[in-house]
């Protein structure tokens, strides 16, 4: 069981998958967002692909945990990706996960062109990983009662 991670952004898309025990996620790729669909399609391709089983995209919160105008952007775009999918998609709060990233890749002594070709797709690494640790958490919990 993969699941795909997504970094929605304005301009483009970060995606991240999970290994097949959903233990841990790596970057995957980041996708230019196209007004005629060409990157839902791709989208969908991966999702073929690897065999996923289910989408997480991260929905971006403000700090008081409501959403504005890019999460509602991101729930419209994700309504697309689920009609054409037909997976499970859950959403998980990104809040924070584009400057953590970027923290990473200034640490790491990267250039900002560079960054700017790799931030989305760490960002949607950060959402995934997130999210199956979460999973894994809860998980080793239900096992334990």
């Amino acid at each position: 069981m993969r699941i795909l991670g997504l970094d929605i952004g304005e301009r483009r898309v970060g995606v991240a998958i999970s290994d097949e025990l959903g233990f841990s996620a790596h970057g995957l790729d980041v996708i230019e967002r196209k007004k005629n669909g060409e990157d839902i399609k791709r989208i969908a391709e991966l999702v073929s692909q690897y065999n996923v089983s289910k989408v997480v995209v991260g929905l971006p919160k403000n700090m008081d945990g409501s959403l504005g105008p890019s999460g509602e952007a991101v729930k419209k775009y994700a309504a697309k990706l689920q009609n054409t999918l037909g997976i499970e998609l859950d959403f998980w709060d990104e809040r924070l996960t584009t400057v953590a990233a970027e923290k990473i890749l200034i640490e790491a002594d990267m250039s900002r062109k560079k960054r700017k070709t790799v931030i989305d797709k760490l960002a949607a690494v950060l959402i995934l990983q997130s999210y199956l640790d979460f999973k894994i958490r809860v998980d080793s919990r239900e096992k334990l009662q």
